[in-house]
């Protein structure tokens, strides 16, 4: 995927900068949308949300959505638009049975990151961290 979508971009600051994971729902969705209800955009946003979720004490709906996001990724190539894709799904099936696990092995709420691996993306990514979105948009 190369000439990436605004809309992208901005998941991928949300997610890896600004460690906003309401943002990336919001900016995901939109482009889940427009693009014709992708299954790599879902199986993104629902990691995100996964980590929103954990975040605010809501380990069941973390699980929930971590699964459903992991279910959806799995399956595709390692590295996908401008992302390392199987880094995040095999981080995610960890945080997820870490989830699992609370109970008997508390851990504290930690971030993912989305490894950029082509440069034009990771481009685009620095100039908005440079130059942020408005969240009024």
């Amino acid at each position: 995927m190369r000439g990436y979508e605004q809309l992208y971009v901005a998941f991928i600051y949300y997610f890896n900068v600004e460690r906003d994971y309401f943002e990336c729902h919001e900016v995901m969705e939109e482009l889940w949308l427009e693009e014709g209800r992708n299954l790599v955009f879902q199986g993104l946003l629902q990691i995100a949300v996964g980590l929103y979720h954990f975040r605010n004490g809501n380990v069941s709906g973390s699980i929930k959505l971590f699964t459903q996001g992991i279910d959806k990724l799995g399956e595709e190539p390692e590295v996908l638009y401008g992302i390392r894709l199987g880094k995040l799904v095999g981080e995610s099936r960890v945080y997820a049975e870490k989830l699992r696990r609370l109970a008997e092995e508390p851990f504290a709420f930690y971030d993912l990151d989305i490894e950029v691996v082509d440069p034009e993306l990771r481009g685009l990514v620095e100039a908005m961290r440079e130059n942020p979105p408005s969240r009024e948009e």
